[in-house]
């Protein structure tokens, strides 16, 4: 059995919106030799609701990267997802830091 390892980095998109949308979008993007996991979310805040997702990237193994590249693609996808989805903003929650990104003029 073979067993490799490296160090841990993660970058994790909290954004609302469509999943199956969602869904088409990262299948393309990933068609360029990556790997991501879509989990389904229910936001809560003052004054509303929203259903999104969580789309996940670990820094694999068999294929490792660095913090920073993992955290580069990550915001990639953020902004890829807000487009796509045509949503307002976005939180990129990665290892040592969050990006938040929005396409809101007063944010």
């Amino acid at each position: 059995m073979k067993k490799l390892v490296c160090r841990t980095y993660t970058a994790e998109i909290y954004i609302a919106g469509d999943i199956p949308v969602a869904r088409q979008l990262l299948l393309e993007y990933c068609l360029q030799g990556f790997c991501v996991s879509i989990e389904p979310v229910h936001y809560v805040y003052t004054m509303g609701e929203e259903s999104g997702m969580v789309v996940r990237i670990i820094n694999y193994p068999r294929f490792p990267r660095t913090q920073d590249e993992i955290k580069q693609k990550g915001v990639e996808l953020g902004e890829l997802l807000l487009k796509g989805l045509h949503a307002g903003s976005c939180s990129v929650v990665c290892t040592d830091e969050t990006v938040f990104l929005s396409r809101r003029g007063g944010d």
